[in-house]
């Protein structure tokens, strides 16, 4: 394979366009650097100028082929490649766009060259260093950065196509665990909030005529039958496991907790020097401000068999006592009662609020039959599980992919090799 060496700002065009007074549509559909995570989109901000005034940093123009790169704490990831945007797409002067010009070198290779691990760790590293008040890149720090790559165009299409199949089999994942999340929310509301469980013979509860009584406590009818208690009736908080010091064990952080869907990220190695410790099927939530504002919760599914895990003192873990509960424990975590709840009693300064586990243990709740519980476990506990192995699967992807990155640019693995280490991640998981 014939090598070229190439400098991007010899090939690439940087902040090529910008829109201003005389050239800005009426309608942006505007992505801020937040907003995008290694090419995944979370969401847009629909802005029309004759309704509100555009975000000063609402400036830079994108093509198709445009990539993005945040200039902010190049670690955080920020970046993507933008296939067939819509005119009216618009992005942050805190990002760099870069659009190829050399019609020898193709836009998505460039893009998974850049946007390798060792140069992203490079450029965090100038960050860190820059005198500024945060840790950022200037556009020269992309501009200068040198590649050898494959001379053949034809080659370097093909070594995106496999990366590319990577991150689509990845956001496939991802989008199935999004609608597998959405079923069991739906199904926890309509047995849990609305009360329309399948009764004696499968109707649903309430709506079928079934019997509510009206409790002070909680101030709403509740199924007749039901008992009022608390948390604690249900979870142990905090719950005691051994842990011995300086063992090398699972840790997870505040990033490892997801505000949407339920599976935490990737578990990291450390040596255990205290915290909340926790195992398989447990549910940690954030208990600070304002990681508990933004819901951040997540299911611990990625651990050893009986294997203990461990995390910040941030977190407060919740357990079944009779039974496994995880699914029920995630979707009560994320309900609305049960926020603002822990939200209304946390204590402390106003920038370090906490929420105390005692606090939780007293959470007022209807309890439902426990054949009623045991029979939604194992419902929505499915859907769980398709999840975890979703999460599982994308991890070894995302393993793979970055380990295929500089291989597959220097020539050290070959893309029918590439290939066929996908396929065996697949099959796996069929």
């Amino acid at each position: 394979m014939q090598i070229r060496r190439i400098v991007i700002g010899n090939i690439c065009e940087l902040n090529s366009e910008t829109i201003g007074s005389s050239n800005s549509p009426e309608i942006i559909r505007y992505l801020d650097t937040s907003s995008i995570t290694k090419n995944k989109i979370e969401c847009f901000q629909l802005l029309d100028s004759r309704q509100t005034l555009f975000p000063c940093r609402a400036k830079r123009k994108v093509k198709n082929g445009t990539i993005i790169y945040s200039t902010v704490r190049p670690n955080l990831e920020h970046f993507g490649y933008l296939v067939n945007p819509e005119d009216n797409l618009i992005v942050s002067t805190g990002f760099l766009t870069i659009d190829v010009i050399d019609k020898d070198i193709d836009s998505e290779f460039l893009y998974y060259a850049i946007t390798q691990k060792h140069i992203t760790d490079y450029l965090h590293t100038i960050a860190v260093n820059n005198v500024s008040s945060y840790p950022s890149i200037n556009p020269s720090d992309i501009r200068n950065l040198e590649f050898k790559v494959p001379k053949d165009k034809a080659v370097q299409r093909r070594i995106a196509s496999v990366l590319s199949s990577l991150d689509s089999k990845i956001d496939l994942n991802n989008r199935i665990n999004v609608e597998l999340e959405a079923m069991a929310k739906t199904l926890y509301d309509y047995w849990f909030v609305q009360f329309d469980f399948p009764d004696e013979n499968g109707n649903p509860y309430k709506s079928s005529g079934g019997k509510m009584v009206w409790n002070e406590e909680l101030k709403r009818e509740i199924p007749g039958g039901w008992e009022v208690g608390t948390a604690s009736d249900f979870f142990a908080l905090n719950p005691g496991l051994s842990l011995k010091k300086g063992s090398l064990s699972s840790y997870i952080d505040m990033n490892a907790l997801p505000t949407a869907g339920f599976m935490t990220k990737e578990v990291q190695l450390k040596e255990y020097n205290g915290g909340v410790k926790f195992q398989n099927d447990d549910l940690v939530i954030a208990r600070i401000t304002p990681c508990l504002e933004n819901g951040k919760t997540g299911l611990i599914t990625l651990l050893k068999e009986n294997e203990t895990g461990f995390g910040s003192t941030e977190f407060i873990v919740l357990r079944g006592r009779k039974m496994k509960l995880s699914s029920f424990a995630a979707l009560l975590s994320r309900s609305e009662l049960f926020r603002k709840y822990a939200i209304a009693n946390m204590t402390g300064t106003s920038g370090r609020k906490r929420v105390d586990a005692s606090a939780l243990e007293i959470f007022p709740m209807a309890i439902p039959p426990e054949e009623l519980l045991m029979k939604f476990e194992e419902t929505v506990g499915t859907f769980f599980k398709k999840t975890t192995l979703n999460t599982t699967e994308n991890q070894r992807l995302s393993n793979l992919r970055d380990w295929l990155l500089p291989m597959l640019m220097n020539g050290q693995v070959k893309v029918g090799e590439a290939i066929e280490q996908i396929l065996n991640i697949a099959a796996e998981h069929v």
